[in-house]
C-alpha cells in the first residue's frame, strides 16, 4: 500500500521545528493546609518553648481504659489513677479494686443512674454511649454531656459516703458498665489501711483547699469588692505552676539528590534544582500539618484536655453538637474537620432545613457556623469504624490560645522555619541537599482547644 503524496508540510515534521510550552511540575498531593495558614507562628529561641500557667490543683479527671477478653470487660488497674482520689495509690490496691468491678448491661433508653439517689457505686462506661441530663426549670430535658468509652461515673463515692447523683445518666445505645459497689469498696478499705489513709488525706486536702482555687482549678487570687468604710483588704499573690510544660521543636527532613550534569545542562527554561526543592518543601509542609495534628507528643488531637472532649449526641455532626463545642470557649477562631465530616454536617443541616452561611476567610469563601469558619483538613483521620474529630480552637498568645512554633533565621534558610543545606557531591557526581522543616505546637490554656467526636457514616434513610 502506498501512502498518498503530501502537498504540504506534515504536522509531525513541523513539530520538530516548533517550541514546546511547558508547565512546572504539577503536584496533586498539595492541599490548602489551612492549619499552617491560620495558626499564629511564634518565634522560639533555643528550640524550647515553655508554657507557664497559674498553679492548678485539679489533676486526673481523664478516661479509664477497659479491655475485652473472653466476652468480659475489665478495668486496667493503673488507669484508675486517673481518678484524683486514687492518684498515687499502690499497684496492689489498684489491682484489687479493678478485680472487684462487676459487669452490667444496659439497653438503649435504660437509666444507669437516677438524679437524687445516693451514689452507691463507682461505675466506668466500658462500651457504648450515654447521656447525662437534668430536668430544666420548666420541666424540660436539659442534656449536660454525652459520655463514651472509659467515662467514669460516681467517683464522689470514694470521698463522700453521703454523696448523691446530681444528674440522671441514660444509655443512649446498648451500654456495658463496670461497677464497684460501695459495699465492696468498704471491704477493700477495711483490708487496706493505706488506701483508707490516702482517701482521708485527699478528703482533708479538699476541705483545706476549699475557696483556695477557682472554678477552673487555678490557685485563687483573693479580692474584696462592694465594701464600705475601711475594712482590711486581703493580701494575695498569683501562684505559678511548679512544673510547666516545655515544647521542643520537632523536625521533618528529607535529602534531595540532583545529578550535577542535570543542573548544569538542563536548566532552561526552568531551573531543575529549584523545581526539585520546591516539590520537596511542599511535601514537608504537608508533613508539618499532619504532625501538628497527629504527633503523639505535641499533636493537637492528642493534646485536647479531657474536660474539652465532647461526643455527638447522635453520632453524626449536628448543629446542636457544634453549639456545645462552641460554648466551651471564648473567641473561637475556627473549626477544623475532615472534608467528609464537613459534608456530613451539611447533610444534617439540610435535613433540618438549616442552611449555614458562607463568608470570606483568608481570601477564600468557606462555610461557617455561628460566623465561625469550618475549615477542611484531610490530615484529621477517619477511623475504620467511620468516626472522626472536629477541632475548635482559639489562637494566639494574646488570647491564650493555640500557637505554632518555629525558629527562623536558620543557616541557608529557604523559607521561614525551613532550610536547605548542601551536604556534598559524591563520586557519581550527584549533589545532595538536606531539606529540614522545624515546627511544633502548644496549647496555652486547656479551654483554647476542644474536640467533638462524630461519625461520618451516611444517614440511613427510612423507607416510605
Amino acid at each position: 500500500m502506498t501512502l498518498p503524496e503530501l502537498t504540504a508540510l506534515g504536522l509531525p515534521a513541523a513539530r520538530a521545528l516548533a517550541t514546546t510550552t511547558k508547565t512546572p511540575p504539577q503536584n496533586q498531593s498539595r492541599t490548602p493546609r489551612w492549619l499552617l495558614r491560620t495558626l499564629p507562628w511564634v518565634e522560639v529561641a533555643g528550640a524550647t518553648y515553655r508554657v507557664n500557667r497559674r498553679r492548678t490543683y485539679t489533676v486526673g479527671d481523664d478516661l479509664i481504659t477497659c479491655t475485652l477478653a473472653g466476652g468480659r470487660y475489665q478495668v486496667i488497674a493503673p488507669d484508675l489513677r486517673e481518678l484524683r482520689a486514687l492518684r498515687g495509690a499502690d499497684d496492689d490496691v489498684l489491682q484489687e479494686l479493678a478485680a472487684a468491678f462487676v459487669q452490667e448491661e444496659f439497653a438503649a433508653g435504660e437509666t444507669i443512674a437516677a438524679f437524687g439517689n445516693p451514689i452507691d457505686r463507682l461505675s466506668v462506661l466500658a462500651h457504648g454511649q450515654a447521656v447525662t441530663e437534668r430536668t430544666g426549670e420548666y420541666g424540660d430535658r436539659v442534656v449536660l454531656d454525652v459520655l463514651g468509652d472509659g467515662a467514669p461515673l460516681g467517683s464522689d463515692v470514694l470521698l463522700d459516703a453521703s454523696a448523691i447523683w446530681e444528674f440522671t445518666a441514660t444509655a443512649e445505645t446498648a451500654c456495658t458498665v463496670l461497677s464497684l459497689s460501695r459495699t465492696e469498696l468498704d471491704r477493700i478499705l477495711d483490708r487496706s489501711p493505706a488506701l483508707a489513709q490516702q482517701l482521708s488525706q485527699v478528703r482533708e486536702a479538699d476541705r483545706a483547699a476549699r475557696g483556695k482555687y477557682s472554678k477552673r482549678g487555678e490557685a485563687s487570687i483573693d479580692l474584696a469588692s462592694g465594701h464600705a468604710g475601711e475594712p482590711v483588704l486581703p493580701g494575695t499573690f498569683a501562684d505559678y505552676d511548679l512544673s510547666p510544660r516545655e515544647y521542643e521543636l520537632a523536625v521533618a527532613q528529607t535529602v534531595v539528590r540532583v545529578h550535577t550534569r542535570v543542573s548544569d545542562l538542563y536548566n532552561t527554561p526552568m531551573n531543575q534544582l529549584d523545581q526539585q526543592l520546591r516539590l520537596a518543601v511542599e511535601a514537608l509542609r504537608e508533613r508539618q500539618e499532619s504532625d501538628l495534628l497527629n504527633d503523639p507528643d505535641y499533636g493537637l488531637l492528642h493534646n485536647v484536655d479531657p474536660t474539652q472532649r465532647l461526643r455527638s449526641g447522635t453520632d453524626r455532626p449536628t448543629p446542636d453538637d457544634l453549639d456545645r463545642l462552641l460554648a466551651r470557649r471564648r473567641k473561637t477562631r475556627f473549626f477544623l474537620a475532615h472534608p467528609r465530616t464537613i459534608a456530613q454536617f451539611g447533610h444534617e443541616c439540610n435535613a433540618r432545613g438549616i442552611y449555614p452561611a458562607t463568608a470570606e476567610f483568608e481570601g477564600k469563601t468557606v462555610r461557617t457556623w455561628r460566623d465561625v469558619p469550618l475549615l477542611p483538613s484531610d490530615k484529621i483521620p477517619i477511623s475504620a469504624a467511620g468516626s472522626s474529630t472536629i477541632l475548635a480552637m482559639r489562637v494566639g498568645e494574646a488570647d491564650e490560645g493555640v500557637v505554632a512554633l518555629r525558629s527562623t533565621g536558620l543557616p541557608d534558610e529557604y523559607s521561614p522555619g525551613v532550610n536547605v543545606r548542601l551536604t556534598g557531591i559524591d563520586d557519581q557526581a550527584i549533589a545532595s541537599y538536606l531539606v529540614s522543616a522545624y515546627h511544633s505546637a502548644a496549647v496555652l490554656v486547656p479551654d483554647a482547644l476542644g474536640s467533638l467526636t462524630v461519625s461520618v457514616q451516611p444517614r440511613k434513610e427510612t423507607a416510605r
